[in-house]
């Protein structure tokens, strides 16, 4: 969708950034003396934002996507640099020369991060900024992503957008990208059936292998956002963000609906939608699954289950391959 209509209509709704421009971000405080010129996208969400907001020109390089990119982005998208589908290196980002690094993942970004801290980029003096949706706390959480204690919504993703359209002084186009999504889920809650079944999700990213543990979708993340707004509930009750999960207790949940993961990375065989499809309608024990055995499948790009712009288009497609299936109303 061209959102140039929707910029203009909502151009007058913001008004322009004055620097210097100081902001709170996951504990930190940041502060951008003027527009970046030379910023990297790291992690797909980060960089899909920026796209979103018309400013490839302003980037340096992108690093770390699951998925390609979304459709309508890629001509955009082919002017910046790919440094690589997965973890750069810091010295890597460092040589494009960035005045500005914005990270989706901590894992990108953190505290624990095998790329950079943000204490790296301080020291170099390039200001970072890191998703709200994934400022998560870690302690006494197994799962390194850490835990969520309530279920994420699309206001943290709102802020993101808001707050990196203030950035590169581009507040006008912010406000019209936030105005789109709310829409569109305010179309797709209304499109679901209070009287209809409220459906059981599970939602499977990947696994390094079918007898491995299953990364799956945790009880608060965008998986049960999606849940919830086709008015039903995660199977999985962890508030890790990405739990893993024998086959044993995913049996035991028993969901109605299982979504699995597409995902463009090729990390593993598991990473591939039909390959998931074939473990789960041949294996022995998963085939006997009601789910399985209800064709209650269905595929979504695996980067809706990260709290991204890409949640509501997930959202979207699943609701669609439910619906062609009268599974639902």
């Amino acid at each position: 969708m061209l959102l140039s209509a929707v910029f203009s209509a909502q151009a007058a709704l913001a008004a322009p950034t004055q620097y210097p421009l100081t902001l709170e971000n996951c504990g930190a405080q940041v502060t951008f003396k003027e527009a970046p010129k030379r910023a990297i996208g790291l992690g797909q969400n980060s960089a899909e934002i920026m796209l979103l907001l018309g400013l490839e020109s302003k980037m340096a390089g992108t690093a770390f996507w699951p998925s390609k990119v979304l459709p309508q982005l890629a001509e955009a998208n082919a002017k910046v640099k790919l440094l690589t589908v997965e973890f750069p290196t810091f010295e890597s980002i460092l040589a494009e020369n960035p005045d500005f690094v914005a990270a989706a993942l901590p894992s990108l970004l953190g505290p624990d991060s095998k790329v950079a801290k943000r204490g790296d980029f301080e020291k170099v003096g390039v200001p970072t900024y890191l998703s709200p949706s994934t400022c998560l706390k870690t302690d006494g959480s197994k799962d390194v992503y850490g835990s969520r204690d309530k279920l994420w919504n699309m206001d943290l993703l709102y802020k993101e957008i808001d707050e990196l359209s203030q950035i590169f002084d581009v507040a006008d186009r912010g406000q019209a990208l936030i105005a789109d999504f709310k829409a569109r889920e305010a179309a797709l809650r209304s499109s679901v059936s209070p009287s209809g079944k409220k459906l059981s999700y599970v939602f499977w990213f990947s696994s390094q292998s079918p007898s491995a543990d299953a990364y799956l979708g945790g009880k608060n993340s965008a998986s049960g956002f999606i849940a919830d707004t086709l008015g039903g509930v995660n199977a999985i009750t962890a508030e890790a963000e990405w739990p893993t999960v024998g086959w044993e207790g995913i049996i035991a949940a028993n969901p109605d609906v299982i979504v699995v993961a597409s995902l463009d990375r090729n990390r593993w065989e598991l990473d591939k939608p039909e390959a998931k499809i074939k473990f789960l309608t041949t294996d022995s024990a998963t085939s006997q699954m009601p789910a399985v055995k209800n064709n209650a499948i269905v595929v979504m790009d695996g980067q809706a289950m990260n709290p991204t712009i890409r949640t509501i288009y997930g959202a979207e497609q699943v609701a669609a391959q439910l619906k062609a299936r009268g599974l639902l109303k």
